[in-house]
């Protein structure tokens, strides 16, 4: 049995969930409106202001979705009510990044600057204070937006084992290696 797809979601106060017919399900809160298209087999059922899905059978297939819906809605509803926060920070000598905008700018040891184009859903804010390394914070609403966008970002230049440089979260462990030794 599922133990994720089983577990209810609270609704917080401020937010409108609402399934359409289709299964698509709409959740408004103060900080914006997402959609989802649900599985046509789930049921979604809303009582005293807790939603429950519940799968018509035990089948495989049906197992494997519940799960995953239960915590696509329970996504939605966080992120309208309190949204989402990626922190990320630039490691290496002369690496700088700036924004205009939603335009992000990187210098991360290309010969050229990477310009980025941030979607109008993520709010984009690049800080570059002395005596720390050179940060981004990604704010959103949407989860599955902002993941795609971090790791956009992140692949620009992956860090490294080595000497650690690149753009990585704030926070990550980087497994380090050792280097070569020298030859006696």
């Amino acid at each position: 049995m599922s133990r994720i797809g089983k577990a209810p979601i609270t609704i917080p106060a401020g937010v409108d969930i609402s399934v359409s017919k289709g299964n698509v399900v709409t959740v408004k809160g103060p900080k914006g409106q997402l959609t989802q298209q649900v599985d046509p087999d789930l049921s979604i059922e809303i009582e005293d202001g807790v939603l429950t899905v519940k799968r018509p059978t035990d089948q495989k297939r049906h197992r494997s979705v519940h799960g995953l819906y239960r915590t696509l809605i329970l996504n939605m509803t966080e992120g309208v009510s309190n949204g989402f926060v990626k922190e990320m920070e630039l490691v290496g000598v002369g690496y700088r990044c700036s924004n205009t905008g939603q335009l992000l700018e990187l210098l991360v040891g290309y010969s050229h600057p990477i310009m980025f184009y941030i979607p109008d859903e993520v709010k984009v804010e690049a800080k570059m204070e002395k005596g720390s390394n050179p940060s981004i914070r990604l704010e959103s609403h949407d989860k599955q937006l902002i993941g795609q966008v971090a790791a956009k970002i992140r692949a620009f230049r992956k860090p490294e084992p080595y000497k650690g440089k690149g753009i990585r979260f704030k926070g990550e462990e980087i497994r380090r290696k050792a280097g070569k030794t020298a030859a006696k």
